[in-house]
């Protein structure tokens, strides 16, 4: 089961404006912001406003506006990033088994560069 959204995780300060991030694009759905630990040259995190622990709870919970908003906004980030021609990779792990390490739904949007495998087994 399921435990409660966190209030107090990393990325909920954020929305709150507690700590700083350097944003990159903010509507009134999402916000995406430079990730402080990047792992590829453009690493940027786009996060949905609301209280949302993962992409099934994103999904299931919010309404049509709220995920058909999000989407778009991550499209307006991508565009923001200049990424478009190079490409890019979206990630948005799930749980303990992904390496999810904020319980708030989130997407990575990774490039500016070749970015390898997309998994490699450790």
């Amino acid at each position: 089961m399921p435990q409660a959204y966190d209030p107090n995780n990393i990325f909920a300060k954020i929305l709150r404006g507690e700590i700083p991030c350097k944003k990159i694009y903010e509507d009134e759905v999402a916000l995406c912001f430079h990730d402080v630990a990047p792992q590829a040259p453009v690493h940027a995190l786009v996060i949905p406003k609301g209280e949302y622990q993962s992409f099934s709870d994103f999904t299931l919970k919010a309404s049509s506006k709220e995920v058909c908003g999000f989407f778009q906004a991550v499209q307006r980030s991508i565009e923001a990033l200049k990424l478009e021609a190079g490409g890019y990779r979206l990630l948005s792990n799930h749980g303990e088994h992904a390496g999810q390490e904020v319980p708030h739904f989130h997407v990575h949007i990774c490039g500016g560069g070749h970015l390898g495998k997309m998994i490699s087994r450790s």
